[in-house]
């Protein structure tokens, strides 16, 4: 995905306080037999993020796409800052900023003459252009290295940048896809930073994520996707007090006796293994010492156990019978998914 296609000068008259910067309304898009969104619909206001989680293949890209214009809608209505996607796209390209999956900047250019050029692609005048990237290298933190070729950078480097350069023309609306994968804990945690500072500013952000702990530190609204459809939408409070339970996890001593542990639990029981530890949804703390019972009595050694809250990733296991796992994560964490 490239952030440089079709822009123009920004909008200089922003959408009423009142009025979500933007606003999605049962947008569809298939490619062939293959539907990717299926009547997706939310509204993000300024000064808010909201999250789309889900899995590889759920639809988050495609629909960042099409939100940018850089993929037609088969049916639906979006407005960006105002302005109809499908209808207006020029302006909705003056209200943007987009940083896809992969750093779109240039290796041969430094860090400040990378942002220089996202200006100019924006038609902003030198004057403007300069204290832009002047304020940019100071508010983010990139002085030390923004004389410093691209092709120079660290990879959380590279994407801080990448990230700063869709702020240039200091949009309403900040698109950012999965910006933190591939970035080790310390670069996901500066990024971090950086995208609640954007938020802070003003902006209306989206944010794609396979990471659940992403979006719960970061979102103020989630938007669950699987398969192409929205199959929840809240806080991260209210997602998780739709379980109305908490999840115990119990660690047997060996792979040998987990499956021994899952019969003794009953259908439905394990909502998910991690290696040797089940997870199970219990309604209370009676219900957690009979499901301890039912597994001693089977004779399964139990190494550890642990009673908590939901997290994130429980309410992914509920609405889709799935956990998400990152792209670098598959085949290097032994896993097991079960539908709930």
């Amino acid at each position: 995905m490239s952030t440089t296609v079709n822009i123009v000068s920004p909008s200089t008259t922003p959408v009423p306080a009142s009025t979500p910067i933007i606003e999605v309304r049962n947008i569809q898009k298939s490619f062939g037999d293959v539907v990717a969104v299926d009547g997706l619909s939310f509204s993000v206001e300024r000064g808010t993020i909201l999250g789309l989680l889900g899995p590889n293949g759920a639809g988050k890209t495609t629909t960042i796409r099409m939100l940018t214009t850089l993929l037609p809608m088969d049916a639906g209505v979006a407005t960006v800052d105002g302005f109809d996607v499908t209808r207006e796209s020029d302006m909705v390209r003056r209200s943007i900023g987009l940083a896809g999956q992969f750093a779109a900047v240039d290796e041969k250019l430094t860090t400040r003459q990378n942002l220089d050029l996202f200006g100019r692609l924006y038609h902003l005048p030198r004057p403007l252009r300069k204290e832009r990237v002047k304020t940019l290298v100071e508010r983010f933190e990139m002085d030390e290295y923004a004389d410093r070729l691209a092709g120079a950078l660290s990879g959380g480097q590279r994407r801080r940048l990448d990230v700063v350069a869709a702020l240039i023309a200091d949009p309403p609306a900040v698109f950012l896809d999965e910006p933190t994968t591939g970035l080790d804990l310390r670069g996901r945690l500066a990024l971090w930073e950086q995208i609640r500072a954007i938020r802070d500013d003003g902006a209306a952000v989206v944010l794609t994520t396979q990471y659940l702990e992403e979006a719960d530190r970061l979102a103020d609204r989630i938007v669950v996707i699987d398969r192409g459809r929205a199959v929840a939408q809240g806080t991260t409070a209210e997602l998780k007090a739709r379980l109305e339970r908490d999840v115990l996890e119990v660690a047997v001593a060996s792979e040998d006796e987990r499956d021994a542990a899952v019969a003794a639990l009953g259908p439905g029981g394990v909502t998910a293994i991690d290696d040797r530890t089940l997870h199970v949804t219990v309604g209370a703390a009676d219900e957690s010492l009979a499901a301890l019972r039912r597994v001693q009595e089977a004779g399964v050694r139990i190494a550890d156990f642990q009673l908590r809250r939901p997290t994130l990733d429980d309410v992914f296991i509920e609405l889709t019978g799935q956990k998400v796992v990152p792209d670098e994560a598959v085949g290097t964490t032994p896993r097991e998914e079960l539908r709930a």
